[in-house]
């Protein structure tokens, strides 16, 4: 019985400390990560872009049989919600991967590629552990959910509808 209670109180604390962010720390919105035109763009000038409107971020990378899988889900979540903007941010190892899963999948949105994939800077910033994983933020700029997974879009199509009121 103690040890079925000592894992409740490890798993308590684990889920707390993964609790939901609501903004972003200085360190990931100074990150710069690639362009699809090749310049390095920091990711508080990307948000700065979509300001004053909701967006969906996809955190993805062409090798990731999930990504794939979930992209007809995200194409649907753009049908649905056009006035929305997207931002797909690639963890591919190469540029050539990430442009060709772009072309391949036929992502629109805005596009970027960390520098350093899952492990550099901005994955271990924004506490990425999982692809894809998305991030929707407010027009205000708080972030609303943070930790999203593929299996989680009726929990991001009941946000976003909840954010058009």
């Amino acid at each position: 019985m103690t040890k079925i209670l000592a894992l409740l109180i490890t798993f308590t604390i684990v889920s707390c400390s993964k609790a939901q962010k609501t903004k972003f720390s200085k360190e990931v919105l100074t990150e710069n990560l690639l362009a699809s035109d090749g310049s390095q763009v920091a990711f508080q000038d990307i948000l700065k872009k979509h300001k004053g409107k909701t967006l969906v971020i996809e955190l993805w990378a062409s090798w990731c049989g999930d990504c794939v899988k979930a992209m007809p889900k995200i194409k649907e979540l753009q049908a649905n919600n056009p006035d929305i903007g997207y931002v797909f941010i690639s963890m591919d190892k190469t540029v050539e991967n990430w442009k060709t899963g772009i072309v391949k999948y036929e992502l629109k949105g805005d596009h970027f590629m960390a520098n350093d994939q899952m492990e550099g800077v901005f994955g271990k910033g924004i506490d990425l552990n999982w692809i894809p994983s998305y991030i929707v933020i407010d027009k205000t700029g708080k972030i609303v959910i943070y930790r999203a997974i593929e299996t989680d879009f009726k929990k991001i199509n009941t946000t976003l509808e909840e954010l058009k009121k």
